[in-house]
């Protein structure tokens, strides 16, 4: 909520909004890319954290790799199941990257271009 400008909400103010309307038309919009992308952050964070507490009794995939992979030295077990953390990683990752850029209101990477005529 910082980084929204003090300039639109004092627009609103000017224009008659009451604060009501400065959260819901101002504040949420211009905040939901920062919002999804720090969500994004410490939802891979987690998924870290509960893969290393798995490896000292927690449960979950950490658990799997340690106890059956490493333990029974099936080093194939243990490679799928830090290819899965991998994989589920990254598509958190990119899901919550193309929220973000999408929702993202000053331009940016899905900002539509001109075609230059080549003059």
């Amino acid at each position: 909520m910082r980084e929204v400008d003090h300039g639109l909400v004092e627009a609103v103010q000017a224009m008659g909004g009451n604060t009501w309307t400065i959260v819901r038309k101002v504040l949420v919009p211009e905040a939901l890319p920062s919002l999804i992308a720090s969500t994004t952050t410490t939802v891979i964070a987690l998924i870290g954290y509960s893969a290393m507490a798995g490896t000292v009794g927690g449960g979950g995939l950490g658990d799997l790799a340690v106890r059956y992979g490493y333990q029974r030295f099936e080093t194939g077990l243990m490679w799928i199941t830090v290819a899965i953390l991998a994989v589920v990683i990254s598509l958190i990752q990119f899901a919550g990257d193309f929220a973000a850029r999408a929702l993202h209101r000053r331009g940016g990477p899905l900002r539509t271009r001109v075609p230059s005529c080549g003059c």
